[in-house]
């Protein structure tokens, strides 16, 4: 047998270096973005949670767990994949624009503007992993996950401001009125949202953590 017989032409060699360090650039990008993701638990809310505000990770988390506690309340059922997805990067434009207090309104004059510069380099450093696209789909609100994530996350905030005691709304002296304008998508949805949220208002009510 000649000596090189059993030899890998250079041309395999290289292909399979280029693999290799087509793998390795892939997974040096992802554990970048992965590092980068924490940030958002260095996002503070409007909301406490115990004796300090709570973080935008932190929202993200309960949210998710809401979706799965009612996933099963709604028919058709979503397609959970694509709801976790969403939640999990619906606030990750915020390690760059910020949390915006739903009720600031000089803060919501330019929150669009800040939001979608910050969507377009963070998502932009994984450009093949479709969360741009998951992004896109939240904030258009055209499908059912888009709404079923929507309202589990508008459900999670009231909820978080009513059991700390709202001292955000009480700062403002948030009307029940003007609460609506961000809570009534959330309504329109039907069952569980619509009774969940307006057991919620009536604690809100009773407490006087919401004007009338």
């Amino acid at each position: 047998m000649p000596p090189d017989a059993g030899a890998v032409p250079d041309h395999r060699r290289a292909n399979a270096r280029g693999g290799l360090d087509a793998t390795a650039a892939r997974h040096a990008a992802l554990l970048d973005f992965i590092a980068l993701a924490d940030r958002l638990k260095h996002v503070l809310r409007a909301s406490r949670t115990g004796e300090r505000r709570e973080n935008a990770g932190e929202h993200a988390w309960h949210v998710a767990l809401i979706a799965v506690l009612l996933a099963d309340e709604v028919q058709p059922r979503p397609d959970m994949a694509r709801v976790l997805g969403m939640i999990a990067i619906h606030d990750l434009i915020e390690i760059e624009s910020g949390d915006t207090f739903a009720f600031d309104e000089a803060g919501l004059l330019t929150q669009s503007a800040r939001e979608e510069a910050a969507a377009a380099r963070i998502f932009g450093l994984l450009p093949d992993h479709g969360l741009r696209a998951l992004w896109d789909e939240f904030e258009a609100q055209e499908t059912p996950e888009a709404r079923f994530a929507m309202g589990c996350d508008r459900l999670q905030g009231f909820a978080q401001q009513v059991e700390c005691g709202a001292p955000a709304w009480l700062e403002i002296g948030l009307t029940r009125a003007r609460s609506l304008v961000r809570m009534q998508p959330a309504i329109d949805l039907g069952p569980p949202f619509a009774p969940m949220i307006e057991a919620l208002y009536a604690r809100a009510m009773a407490e006087g953590l919401l004007r009338p």
